[in-house]
Protein backbone atom coordinates (compact mmCIF):
# COMPACT_ATOMS: atom_id res chain seq x y z
CA UNK A 1 0.00 0.00 0.00
CA UNK A 2 3.09 2.42 0.59
CA UNK A 3 4.02 2.15 -2.56
CA UNK A 4 0.64 2.21 -4.60
CA UNK A 5 0.29 5.75 -2.26
CA UNK A 6 3.51 6.78 -3.83
CA UNK A 7 2.68 6.95 -6.97
CA UNK A 8 2.01 9.96 -8.77
CA UNK A 9 -0.42 9.44 -10.92
CA UNK A 10 -3.51 6.84 -11.07
CA UNK A 11 -3.33 4.47 -13.66
CA UNK A 12 -6.04 2.48 -15.42
CA UNK A 13 -5.19 -1.31 -13.49
CA UNK A 14 -5.91 0.22 -9.96
CA UNK A 15 -9.56 1.14 -10.68
CA UNK A 16 -12.39 -0.90 -12.45
CA UNK A 17 -14.85 0.89 -14.53
CA UNK A 18 -17.79 0.17 -16.47
CA UNK A 19 -19.82 2.30 -17.96
CA UNK A 20 -22.93 2.68 -18.12
CA UNK A 21 -25.57 3.07 -21.17
CA UNK A 22 -25.34 6.30 -22.80
CA UNK A 23 -27.23 7.66 -26.07
CA UNK A 24 -25.97 8.60 -29.00
CA UNK A 25 -23.48 11.47 -29.01
CA UNK A 26 -22.89 11.51 -25.16
CA UNK A 27 -19.79 10.15 -25.67
CA UNK A 28 -16.60 12.42 -23.51
CA UNK A 29 -14.32 14.13 -25.30
CA UNK A 30 -10.72 11.49 -26.27
CA UNK A 31 -9.09 15.01 -24.61
CA UNK A 32 -8.64 14.31 -21.27
CA UNK A 33 -10.43 11.35 -20.89
CA UNK A 34 -10.23 8.82 -18.54
CA UNK A 35 -7.10 6.24 -19.14
CA UNK A 36 -7.20 3.18 -21.19
CA UNK A 37 -10.04 0.53 -20.31
CA UNK A 38 -11.99 3.22 -18.05
CA UNK A 39 -15.12 4.05 -18.94
CA UNK A 40 -15.28 8.23 -18.78
CA UNK A 41 -17.14 10.53 -17.25
CA UNK A 42 -19.45 12.30 -19.72
CA UNK A 43 -20.98 15.22 -18.73
CA UNK A 44 -24.73 13.98 -17.80
CA UNK A 45 -22.61 12.07 -15.31
CA UNK A 46 -20.89 15.24 -14.05
CA UNK A 47 -23.71 17.00 -13.88
CA UNK A 48 -25.95 14.63 -12.13
CA UNK A 49 -22.96 14.23 -9.43
CA UNK A 50 -22.98 17.78 -9.01
CA UNK A 51 -26.23 17.80 -8.52
CA UNK A 52 -26.14 15.35 -5.43
CA UNK A 53 -22.96 17.30 -4.50
CA UNK A 54 -24.85 20.65 -4.76
CA UNK A 55 -28.21 19.45 -2.41
CA UNK A 56 -25.75 17.88 0.13
CA UNK A 57 -24.24 20.80 0.58
CA UNK A 58 -26.94 23.36 0.60
CA UNK A 59 -28.81 21.74 3.48
CA UNK A 60 -25.94 22.54 5.91
CA UNK A 61 -27.06 25.88 5.38
CA UNK A 62 -30.47 26.00 4.20
CA UNK A 63 -31.94 25.46 7.88
CA UNK A 64 -30.78 28.48 9.21
CA UNK A 65 -32.97 31.20 8.26
CA UNK A 66 -35.68 28.29 9.04
CA UNK A 67 -34.73 27.73 12.78
CA UNK A 68 -36.93 30.61 14.18
CA UNK A 69 -39.97 29.16 12.03
CA UNK A 70 -39.21 26.02 13.42
CA UNK A 71 -39.04 27.13 17.40
CA UNK A 72 -42.53 29.19 16.95
CA UNK A 73 -43.81 25.88 15.20
CA UNK A 74 -42.37 22.88 17.31
CA UNK A 75 -41.49 25.15 20.81
CA UNK A 76 -38.00 23.94 20.54
CA UNK A 77 -35.95 25.89 22.45
CA UNK A 78 -32.48 27.66 21.95
CA UNK A 79 -30.64 24.29 22.74
CA UNK A 80 -32.59 21.76 20.32
CA UNK A 81 -32.61 24.00 18.07
CA UNK A 82 -28.67 24.05 17.93
CA UNK A 83 -29.26 20.11 17.49
CA UNK A 84 -31.52 20.72 14.62
CA UNK A 85 -28.55 22.95 12.98
CA UNK A 86 -25.64 20.66 14.32
CA UNK A 87 -26.91 17.26 13.53
CA UNK A 88 -26.83 17.09 10.26
CA UNK A 89 -23.12 18.60 10.23
CA UNK A 90 -21.90 16.25 13.16
CA UNK A 91 -23.55 13.22 11.33
CA UNK A 92 -21.73 14.01 7.86
CA UNK A 93 -18.56 15.03 9.02
CA UNK A 94 -18.39 11.80 11.73
CA UNK A 95 -19.40 9.51 8.70
CA UNK A 96 -17.85 10.73 5.22
CA UNK A 97 -14.51 8.68 5.36
CA UNK A 98 -16.34 5.62 6.04
CA UNK A 99 -18.69 6.57 3.12
CA UNK A 100 -15.54 7.04 1.04
CA UNK A 101 -14.37 3.82 1.63
CA UNK A 102 -17.63 1.70 1.06
CA UNK A 103 -17.89 3.26 -2.40
CA UNK A 104 -14.25 1.88 -3.00
CA UNK A 105 -15.21 -1.29 -1.95
CA UNK A 106 -19.36 -1.79 -2.89
CA UNK A 107 -19.07 0.87 -6.23
CA UNK A 108 -19.21 4.38 -6.30
CA UNK A 109 -22.50 4.23 -8.40
CA UNK A 110 -24.50 2.11 -6.28
CA UNK A 111 -23.19 4.26 -2.99
CA UNK A 112 -24.35 7.25 -4.37
CA UNK A 113 -27.80 6.01 -5.67
CA UNK A 114 -28.08 4.60 -2.21
CA UNK A 115 -27.12 7.81 -0.71
CA UNK A 116 -29.62 9.82 -3.20
CA UNK A 117 -32.57 7.71 -2.08
CA UNK A 118 -31.83 7.82 1.75
CA UNK A 119 -31.18 11.37 1.44
CA UNK A 120 -34.60 11.39 -0.03
CA UNK A 121 -36.40 9.29 2.96
CA UNK A 122 -34.73 11.34 5.69
CA UNK A 123 -35.79 14.98 3.93
CA UNK A 124 -38.99 13.62 3.66
CA UNK A 125 -38.81 12.31 7.47
CA UNK A 126 -37.25 16.17 8.32
CA UNK A 127 -40.42 17.70 6.33
CA UNK A 128 -42.88 15.51 7.75
CA UNK A 129 -41.42 15.62 11.34
CA UNK A 130 -44.38 16.12 14.38
CA UNK A 131 -42.21 17.30 17.31
CA UNK A 132 -38.59 18.42 17.77
CA UNK A 133 -36.68 15.78 18.35
CA UNK A 134 -38.00 13.81 15.93
CA UNK A 135 -36.79 16.71 13.80
CA UNK A 136 -33.32 16.15 15.57
CA UNK A 137 -33.31 12.50 14.78
CA UNK A 138 -33.99 13.19 11.07
CA UNK A 139 -31.47 15.62 10.59
CA UNK A 140 -28.34 13.04 11.82
CA UNK A 141 -30.37 10.59 9.81
CA UNK A 142 -30.17 13.49 6.43
CA UNK A 143 -26.61 14.24 7.37
CA UNK A 144 -25.60 10.57 7.49
CA UNK A 145 -26.75 9.69 4.04
CA UNK A 146 -25.48 13.03 2.99
CA UNK A 147 -21.84 10.57 4.23
CA UNK A 148 -22.72 7.79 2.26
CA UNK A 149 -23.30 10.87 -1.29
CA UNK A 150 -20.73 12.99 -1.13
CA UNK A 151 -17.86 10.86 -1.59
CA UNK A 152 -18.75 9.18 -4.47
CA UNK A 153 -19.48 12.29 -6.29
CA UNK A 154 -15.33 13.33 -5.80
CA UNK A 155 -14.25 9.39 -6.26
CA UNK A 156 -15.68 9.33 -9.26
CA UNK A 157 -14.76 12.24 -10.54
CA UNK A 158 -10.89 11.13 -9.74
CA UNK A 159 -11.55 7.53 -11.23
CA UNK A 160 -13.16 8.35 -14.04
CA UNK A 161 -11.59 11.60 -15.32
CA UNK A 162 -8.28 12.06 -16.62
CA UNK A 163 -5.79 15.29 -17.12
CA UNK A 164 -6.94 19.07 -17.96
CA UNK A 165 -11.20 17.23 -17.84
CA UNK A 166 -10.50 16.01 -14.42
CA UNK A 167 -9.12 19.64 -13.20
CA UNK A 168 -11.97 21.37 -14.95
CA UNK A 169 -14.21 19.14 -12.89
CA UNK A 170 -12.71 19.79 -9.72
CA UNK A 171 -12.83 22.77 -10.74
CA UNK A 172 -16.43 23.15 -11.29
CA UNK A 173 -16.97 21.14 -7.98
CA UNK A 174 -15.84 23.62 -5.88
CA UNK A 175 -17.77 25.92 -7.48
CA UNK A 176 -20.83 24.31 -6.80
CA UNK A 177 -19.78 23.94 -3.31
CA UNK A 178 -19.11 27.60 -2.73
CA UNK A 179 -22.95 28.94 -4.44
CA UNK A 180 -24.62 26.19 -2.72
CA UNK A 181 -23.34 28.19 0.59
CA UNK A 182 -24.72 31.14 -0.56
CA UNK A 183 -27.78 30.10 -2.48
CA UNK A 184 -28.78 27.86 0.68
CA UNK A 185 -29.10 31.11 2.80
CA UNK A 186 -31.36 32.93 0.13
CA UNK A 187 -33.50 30.02 -0.94
CA UNK A 188 -34.16 28.88 2.74
CA UNK A 189 -35.37 32.32 3.36
CA UNK A 190 -37.83 32.58 0.20
CA UNK A 191 -39.20 29.32 0.78
CA UNK A 192 -40.58 29.94 4.63
CA UNK A 193 -41.13 33.59 3.27
CA UNK A 194 -43.61 31.53 0.39
CA UNK A 195 -45.19 29.33 2.75
CA UNK A 196 -45.72 26.96 0.00
CA UNK A 197 -49.01 24.88 0.30
CA UNK A 198 -48.93 26.34 4.29
CA UNK A 199 -45.86 24.27 4.50
CA UNK A 200 -44.10 26.96 5.79
CA UNK A 201 -40.75 25.35 7.30
CA UNK A 202 -41.08 22.35 6.17
CA UNK A 203 -40.34 23.54 2.76
CA UNK A 204 -36.82 23.77 3.14
CA UNK A 205 -36.97 19.57 3.49
CA UNK A 206 -39.46 18.61 0.84
CA UNK A 207 -37.93 20.25 -1.86
CA UNK A 208 -34.91 17.63 -1.47
CA UNK A 209 -37.36 14.59 -2.24
CA UNK A 210 -37.94 15.38 -5.90
CA UNK A 211 -34.54 16.68 -6.42
CA UNK A 212 -32.84 14.11 -5.01
CA UNK A 213 -34.94 11.20 -6.68
CA UNK A 214 -34.22 13.05 -10.03
CA UNK A 215 -30.35 12.43 -8.85
CA UNK A 216 -31.11 8.83 -8.38
CA UNK A 217 -32.71 8.19 -11.58
CA UNK A 218 -30.19 10.01 -13.92
CA UNK A 219 -26.98 8.69 -11.71
CA UNK A 220 -28.31 4.97 -13.70
CA UNK A 221 -28.48 6.07 -16.56
CA UNK A 222 -25.82 8.38 -16.83
CA UNK A 223 -22.57 7.96 -14.51
CA UNK A 224 -20.66 4.93 -14.96
CA UNK A 225 -19.65 2.67 -12.15
CA UNK A 226 -16.34 2.24 -10.59
CA UNK A 227 -14.85 1.01 -7.48
CA UNK A 228 -11.41 0.11 -6.11
CA UNK A 229 -9.89 -3.71 -7.84
CA UNK A 230 -8.06 -4.73 -5.07
CA UNK A 231 -11.75 -4.28 -1.94
CA UNK A 232 -9.84 -3.09 1.82
CA UNK A 233 -11.88 -4.42 4.15
CA UNK A 234 -13.64 -1.45 6.71
CA UNK A 235 -11.55 -0.23 9.50
CA UNK A 236 -13.83 -0.67 12.37
CA UNK A 237 -11.36 0.43 14.92
CA UNK A 238 -10.42 4.24 13.05
CA UNK A 239 -13.65 4.49 12.45
CA UNK A 240 -14.67 4.28 15.97
CA UNK A 241 -12.30 6.42 17.07
CA UNK A 242 -12.37 9.38 14.39
CA UNK A 243 -15.79 9.41 15.29
CA UNK A 244 -15.47 9.56 18.92
CA UNK A 245 -12.44 12.43 17.89
CA UNK A 246 -14.91 14.43 15.92
CA UNK A 247 -17.57 14.21 18.35
CA UNK A 248 -15.57 15.05 21.43
CA UNK A 249 -14.39 18.52 19.56
CA UNK A 250 -17.46 19.16 17.49
CA UNK A 251 -20.31 18.52 20.15
CA UNK A 252 -19.39 20.98 22.66
CA UNK A 253 -18.40 23.46 20.94
CA UNK A 254 -21.69 23.63 19.08
CA UNK A 255 -23.77 22.81 22.24
CA UNK A 256 -21.82 24.25 25.17
CA UNK A 257 -22.78 27.79 24.82
CA UNK A 258 -26.46 27.41 24.57
CA UNK A 259 -25.98 24.82 27.56
CA UNK A 260 -23.94 27.36 29.41
CA UNK A 261 -21.15 25.29 29.05
CA UNK A 262 -21.93 22.52 31.57
CA UNK A 263 -19.16 19.93 32.62
CA UNK A 264 -20.12 17.39 30.46
CA UNK A 265 -18.76 20.17 27.86
CA UNK A 266 -15.49 20.43 28.96
CA UNK A 267 -15.51 16.95 29.85
CA UNK A 268 -15.43 15.90 25.79
CA UNK A 269 -13.06 18.63 24.71
CA UNK A 270 -10.72 17.44 27.25
CA UNK A 271 -10.98 13.61 26.05
CA UNK A 272 -10.76 14.91 22.22
CA UNK A 273 -6.55 15.19 21.95
CA UNK A 274 -6.76 11.66 23.30
CA UNK A 275 -9.12 10.30 20.75
CA UNK A 276 -7.07 11.90 18.56
CA UNK A 277 -3.88 10.79 19.15
CA UNK A 278 -5.46 7.13 19.55
CA UNK A 279 -6.96 7.47 16.24
CA UNK A 280 -3.69 8.23 14.43
CA UNK A 281 -1.64 5.46 16.45
CA UNK A 282 -4.04 3.07 15.36
CA UNK A 283 -3.99 4.15 11.57
CA UNK A 284 -0.18 3.78 11.81
CA UNK A 285 -0.01 0.23 13.50
CA UNK A 286 -2.80 -1.05 10.96
CA UNK A 287 -0.69 0.46 7.65
CA UNK A 288 2.17 -1.15 9.22
CA UNK A 289 0.46 -4.09 9.60
CA UNK A 290 -0.17 -4.64 6.02
CA UNK A 291 -3.68 -3.33 6.97
CA UNK A 292 -6.07 -1.26 5.36
CA UNK A 293 -6.49 2.07 7.80
CA UNK A 294 -9.40 4.50 6.77
CA UNK A 295 -7.37 7.11 6.33
CA UNK A 296 -3.85 5.72 5.55
CA UNK A 297 -1.24 7.91 7.16
CA UNK A 298 1.17 7.33 3.85
CA UNK A 299 -1.66 9.27 2.08
CA UNK A 300 -1.20 12.36 3.84
CA UNK A 301 2.30 12.11 2.92
CA UNK A 302 1.56 13.51 -0.23
CA UNK A 303 3.17 17.12 -0.59
CA UNK A 304 -0.34 18.62 -2.53
CA UNK A 305 -2.99 16.67 -0.04
CA UNK A 306 -1.21 17.50 3.11
CA UNK A 307 -0.39 21.27 2.24
CA UNK A 308 -4.08 21.46 0.82
CA UNK A 309 -5.92 20.04 3.63
CA UNK A 310 -3.30 22.70 5.09
CA UNK A 311 -5.29 25.13 3.56
CA UNK A 312 -8.79 24.13 4.08
CA UNK A 313 -9.03 24.17 7.61
CA UNK A 314 -9.04 28.20 7.82
CA UNK A 315 -10.48 28.48 4.47
CA UNK A 316 -13.54 26.10 5.27
CA UNK A 317 -13.69 27.19 8.82
CA UNK A 318 -13.65 31.17 7.79
CA UNK A 319 -16.22 30.76 5.27
CA UNK A 320 -18.92 28.71 7.72
CA UNK A 321 -18.11 31.04 10.39
CA UNK A 322 -18.76 34.21 7.97
CA UNK A 323 -22.03 32.63 6.71
CA UNK A 324 -24.01 32.06 10.31
CA UNK A 325 -22.02 35.80 11.47
CA UNK A 326 -23.24 37.97 8.69
CA UNK A 327 -27.08 36.14 8.40
CA UNK A 328 -27.43 36.59 12.16
CA UNK A 329 -25.81 40.60 11.93
CA UNK A 330 -28.15 41.60 9.50
CA UNK A 331 -31.47 39.72 10.80
CA UNK A 332 -30.38 40.52 14.19
CA UNK A 333 -28.30 43.83 14.20
CA UNK A 334 -30.24 45.59 10.94
CA UNK A 335 -33.64 43.61 11.59
CA UNK A 336 -33.93 42.51 7.96
CA UNK A 337 -35.98 39.67 6.91
CA UNK A 338 -34.45 36.66 6.10
CA UNK A 339 -35.20 37.05 2.50
CA UNK A 340 -33.48 40.40 2.59
CA UNK A 341 -30.82 38.90 4.68
CA UNK A 342 -30.14 36.22 1.99
CA UNK A 343 -30.07 38.52 -1.25
CA UNK A 344 -27.70 40.48 0.91
CA UNK A 345 -25.34 38.04 -0.55
CA UNK A 346 -25.92 37.75 -3.66
CA UNK A 347 -22.75 40.00 -4.69
CA UNK A 348 -20.56 37.09 -3.17
CA UNK A 349 -21.98 34.32 -5.16
CA UNK A 350 -21.63 36.39 -8.67
CA UNK A 351 -18.01 36.96 -7.62
CA UNK A 352 -17.34 33.61 -6.52
CA UNK A 353 -19.46 32.33 -9.49
CA UNK A 354 -17.50 34.70 -11.83
CA UNK A 355 -13.94 33.69 -10.20
CA UNK A 356 -15.08 29.80 -10.84
CA UNK A 357 -15.41 30.49 -14.20
CA UNK A 358 -12.26 31.95 -15.06
CA UNK A 359 -10.24 29.73 -12.36
CA UNK A 360 -9.42 26.96 -14.87
CA UNK A 361 -7.70 29.42 -17.64
CA UNK A 362 -6.30 31.07 -15.04
CA UNK A 363 -4.45 27.76 -12.88
CA UNK A 364 -3.36 26.62 -16.63
CA UNK A 365 -1.12 29.72 -17.32
CA UNK A 366 -0.52 30.68 -13.35
CA UNK A 367 -0.78 27.46 -11.55
CA UNK A 368 -0.76 27.60 -7.59
CA UNK A 369 -0.62 31.25 -7.81
CA UNK A 370 -4.19 32.17 -8.34
CA UNK A 371 -4.74 30.55 -4.57
CA UNK A 372 -2.50 33.11 -3.54
CA UNK A 373 -3.94 36.28 -5.79
CA UNK A 374 -7.77 34.63 -4.08
CA UNK A 375 -6.07 35.10 -0.54
CA UNK A 376 -5.28 38.31 -1.25
CA UNK A 377 -8.34 39.28 -3.01
CA UNK A 378 -10.48 37.80 -0.18
CA UNK A 379 -8.24 39.77 2.53
CA UNK A 380 -8.87 43.01 0.55
CA UNK A 381 -12.79 42.13 0.83
CA UNK A 382 -12.90 41.32 4.29
CA UNK A 383 -11.32 44.48 5.23
CA UNK A 384 -13.25 46.41 3.21
CA UNK A 385 -16.46 45.29 4.65
CA UNK A 386 -15.16 45.37 8.39
CA UNK A 387 -14.19 49.00 7.50
CA UNK A 388 -17.55 49.78 6.19
CA UNK A 389 -19.36 48.46 9.08
CA UNK A 390 -17.16 50.70 11.65
CA UNK A 391 -17.69 53.60 9.55
CA UNK A 392 -21.24 54.47 9.47
CA UNK A 393 -23.22 51.20 11.58
CA UNK A 394 -26.73 53.43 11.58
CA UNK A 395 -26.71 53.61 8.14
CA UNK A 396 -25.16 50.40 6.76
CA UNK A 397 -27.19 48.59 4.34
CA UNK A 398 -26.94 45.56 2.16
CA UNK A 399 -26.16 48.01 -0.39
CA UNK A 400 -23.19 49.18 1.00
CA UNK A 401 -21.91 45.70 2.02
CA UNK A 402 -20.94 45.26 -2.02
CA UNK A 403 -18.14 46.17 -2.37
CA UNK A 404 -16.41 43.98 0.44
CA UNK A 405 -18.70 41.05 -0.30
CA UNK A 406 -18.12 41.27 -3.75
CA UNK A 407 -14.34 41.38 -3.38
CA UNK A 408 -14.83 38.54 -0.67
CA UNK A 409 -17.02 36.22 -3.20
CA UNK A 410 -14.16 36.40 -6.24
CA UNK A 411 -11.38 35.91 -3.75
CA UNK A 412 -12.99 32.68 -2.22
CA UNK A 413 -13.65 31.21 -5.59
CA UNK A 414 -10.18 31.65 -6.72
CA UNK A 415 -9.21 30.08 -3.58
CA UNK A 416 -11.86 27.23 -3.42
CA UNK A 417 -12.26 26.32 -7.35
CA UNK A 418 -8.60 25.27 -7.59
CA UNK A 419 -8.15 23.60 -3.83
CA UNK A 420 -9.84 20.41 -4.85
CA UNK A 421 -7.69 20.34 -7.78
CA UNK A 422 -4.65 21.10 -5.32
CA UNK A 423 -5.41 18.42 -2.50
CA UNK A 424 -6.35 15.37 -5.25
CA UNK A 425 -4.17 15.85 -7.71
CA UNK A 426 -1.78 12.92 -7.17
CA UNK A 427 -4.21 10.65 -5.25
CA UNK A 428 -4.10 7.43 -6.62
CA UNK A 429 -6.89 6.31 -8.50
CA UNK A 430 -8.10 3.16 -5.98
CA UNK A 431 -8.11 5.44 -3.22
CA UNK A 432 -9.95 8.08 -4.81
CA UNK A 433 -12.48 7.31 -2.59
CA UNK A 434 -10.73 7.51 0.38
CA UNK A 435 -9.03 11.04 -0.34
CA UNK A 436 -12.18 12.71 -1.50
CA UNK A 437 -13.79 11.20 1.99
CA UNK A 438 -10.58 12.43 3.80
CA UNK A 439 -11.30 16.45 1.89
CA UNK A 440 -15.01 16.16 2.42
CA UNK A 441 -14.38 15.22 6.01
CA UNK A 442 -11.74 18.32 6.37
CA UNK A 443 -14.59 20.97 4.27
CA UNK A 444 -17.41 19.58 6.74
CA UNK A 445 -15.34 19.37 10.19
CA UNK A 446 -13.76 22.76 9.06
CA UNK A 447 -17.30 24.62 8.04
CA UNK A 448 -18.63 22.89 11.41
CA UNK A 449 -15.52 24.27 13.54
CA UNK A 450 -16.46 27.71 12.20
CA UNK A 451 -19.84 28.21 12.68
CA UNK A 452 -19.12 26.78 16.65
CA UNK A 453 -15.82 29.21 17.12
CA UNK A 454 -16.91 32.27 15.44
CA UNK A 455 -20.44 31.95 15.70
CA UNK A 456 -20.09 31.58 19.39
CA UNK A 457 -17.72 34.43 19.79
CA UNK A 458 -20.39 36.30 17.96
CA UNK A 459 -23.47 35.56 19.92
CA UNK A 460 -21.08 36.23 23.09
CA UNK A 461 -20.01 39.45 22.34
CA UNK A 462 -22.77 41.71 20.69
CA UNK A 463 -24.65 42.35 23.82
CA UNK A 464 -22.04 44.22 25.43
CA UNK A 465 -19.64 45.64 22.36
CA UNK A 466 -22.37 46.26 20.22
CA UNK A 467 -23.58 44.00 16.85
CA UNK A 468 -21.18 46.40 14.82
CA UNK A 469 -18.29 45.89 16.68
CA UNK A 470 -18.37 42.09 17.49
CA UNK A 471 -18.76 41.46 13.55
CA UNK A 472 -15.92 43.87 13.06
CA UNK A 473 -14.07 41.57 14.97
CA UNK A 474 -14.77 38.28 13.23
CA UNK A 475 -14.03 40.16 10.28
CA UNK A 476 -10.59 40.81 11.52
CA UNK A 477 -10.33 37.06 12.86
CA UNK A 478 -11.32 35.91 9.25
CA UNK A 479 -9.07 38.26 8.06
CA UNK A 480 -6.27 36.82 9.31
CA UNK A 481 -7.13 33.68 8.29
CA UNK A 482 -6.75 34.43 4.85
CA UNK A 483 -3.56 35.72 5.53
CA UNK A 484 -2.46 32.73 6.65
CA UNK A 485 -4.13 30.65 3.93
CA UNK A 486 -1.79 33.41 1.84
CA UNK A 487 1.50 32.41 3.44
CA UNK A 488 0.32 28.36 2.58
CA UNK A 489 -0.23 28.94 -0.60
CA UNK A 490 3.46 29.86 -1.45
CA UNK A 491 4.25 26.84 -0.15
CA UNK A 492 2.71 24.82 -3.11
CA UNK A 493 4.50 23.68 -6.49
CA UNK A 494 3.80 26.11 -9.01
CA UNK A 495 2.54 23.88 -11.46
CA UNK A 496 -1.73 21.68 -10.37
CA UNK A 497 -2.00 18.69 -11.81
Amino acid sequence: MTQQLAVAKPTAAKTTVTASPRPAGAATATTGAAPAGVASLGTAGLATLLLGAFLTMLDFFIVNVALPTIDQDLAAGPAVLELVAAGYGIAFAVLLVLGGRLGDIFGRRRLFTAGAAAFALTSLACGLAPDAWTLVAARAAQGASAALLIPQVLGTITAATHGARRGRALSVYGAVGGIAVVIGQVLGGILVAADVFGTGWRSVFLINVPCALLALVLAVRYVPENRAERAARVDVPGTVLLAAALLTLLVPLMEGRTAGWPLWSWVLLALFPAFATAFVLVERRTERNGGSPLVPPTMLRIPEMRRGLGIALPFFAGFGGFMFVIAVALQQGLHLTPVAAGWALVPMAVGYFVASLAGPRLIGRFGSRVLTAGALVQATGLATLAATVLADWAHFSPLRMVPGVALAGIGQGLIGTPLFRVVLSKVPADRAGVGSGVLATGQQSSLALGVATLGSLFLALSPTLGTDRALALCLGIQLLGALTILGLTLRLPRSIG
